[in-house]
């Protein structure tokens, strides 16, 4: 009887993955993940983890598995928690659910699971995994788009390794939200209409500028509002020598100076803030509201545009570096001067975007069909064909 343990996190999604996989007749071991906790920075009297982890043991005691928790803190912190303060420091903006099922879940909590003795460890998440067989008889895992297009995760899992999707189930991945819940009714799992849980991966509900300002002191600087007739690159677009040239103009990050707009406010640290973002600024008397067009945590200027059709907002084009370069495909990996169609998403719930990806010495560019709106250094962009996550990048 092969053996998984499934991430039991208090939820509905990770107690019908157990329940399921308890009736495909695998031997079930529940596991609870303790990760980074910090009263000081969540919301309101909740106590997330012990709420989440007593409901996880009631449901294993339901499902008759073993179970246990188990401390990951110190990784986390170390792991999540200090690259997130690094990251922005830097004005870039990471994605902690990705990082945390690539540093924690897949890699920690999958080795714990391997020790215990598990053939396989079974998250919660809605996405698909497939197995193919090339021409040397090698096996290759495909990680595949959830059947529920409103839930589909594979964007999460973006960072996943062969070896990793080799050892991984995701048993509700062909199921629809509403079917999971209707499953988790039916036997009586106490998680069955809880709540998805929102908030950072493990850390629970909070608030994002008093969990940052605990490492990065405020800082005083002004806001600036810059109109939309302002030429970003203060040049006429050149006539390009190459494809590379294109693509490196249309993926430079354009650069503002005070001079270029008006000052309308203060911040309270450039760091704390983000391309697209629309919340926080308290600048009022705009025709339309204000949207950070760029970051300066340098000089610690933020830049802002009038309207959601504001031309700072928008670039074609992105550059991956080779050394923040994933394939989960790594037999249709790229190389110089090949290209690809993809579609491709630089947020969780973006629809995917029809992209060219082109191949060069260092790295690759993401070539966008359309313009796309906020493309922010320090968040992942994933590309896909047809169901299939092929590869994804950090955004420089």
């Amino acid at each position: 009887m092969k053996k998984v343990v499934v991430g039991l996190s208090g939820g509905v999604d990770s107690s019908v993955t157990a329940y399921l996989l308890k009736e495909q007749g695998y031997e079930v071991i529940g596991l609870f993940m303790k990760n980074w906790h910090d009263d000081s920075v969540t919301i309101s009297e909740e106590c997330p983890w012990l709420e989440d982890s007593n409901d996880a043991l009631i449901v294993a005691e339901k499902l008759g598995i073993p179970f246990q928790t188990v401390d990951l803190s110190e990784q986390y912190k170390e792991r999540i928690v200090d690259y997130m303060f690094a990251e922005y420091e830097k004005g870039r903006t990471p994605n902690p659910d990705v990082l945390c099922n690539r540093e924690i879940k897949f890699d920690v909590f999958l080795k714990i699971a391997l020790q215990l003795g598990a053939d396989y460890v079974a998250t919660g998440h809605y996405c698909r995994k497939a197995t193919s067989v090339d021409a040397n008889g090698k096996e290759i895992y495909s990680l595949l788009a959830g059947v529920d297009g409103n839930k589909d995760q594979s964007y999460f899992l973006c960072q996943l390794s062969q070896e990793q999707l080799s050892k991984t189930l995701f048993p509700i991945g062909e199921l629809t939200k509403p079917e999971v819940r209707k499953i988790a009714a039916e036997n009586n799992l106490i998680t069955a209409d809880k709540k998805d849980s929102q908030g950072l991966c493990f850390i629970g509900k909070v608030r994002l500028p008093e969990f940052l300002q605990q490492k990065l002191k405020p800082k005083k600087g002004v806001i600036v509002e810059v109109p939309s007739t302002v030429d970003q690159y203060r040049q006429e677009v050149p006539v390009f020598a190459s494809k590379e040239e294109e693509l490196a103009f249309n993926a430079s990050k354009p650069v503002y100076h005070v001079e270029d707009g008006q000052v309308v406010g203060e911040h309270q640290g450039a760091h704390y803030f983000t391309k697209g973002q629309r919340k926080g600024l308290d600048v009022g008397g705009t025709k339309e509201p204000l949207f950070v067009i760029e970051t300066d945590v340098e000089e610690n200027v933020i830049y802002t545009g009038q309207g959601k059709a504001h031309p700072g907002l928008y670039r074609k084009t992105l550059f991956v570096s080779d050394d923040e370069l994933h394939w989960v495909r790594t037999d249709l990996a790229l190389q110089p001067d090949e290209h690809m169609e993809v579609m491709a998403r630089i947020r969780y719930r973006q629809p995917l975007q029809k992209a060219t990806l082109y191949k060069i010495e260092g790295g690759l560019y993401v070539d966008f069909e359309e313009k796309q709106s906020a493309i922010t250094e320090g968040q992942f962009v994933a590309w896909y064909q047809g169901d299939e996550l092929l590869g994804s990048g950090v955004i420089a």
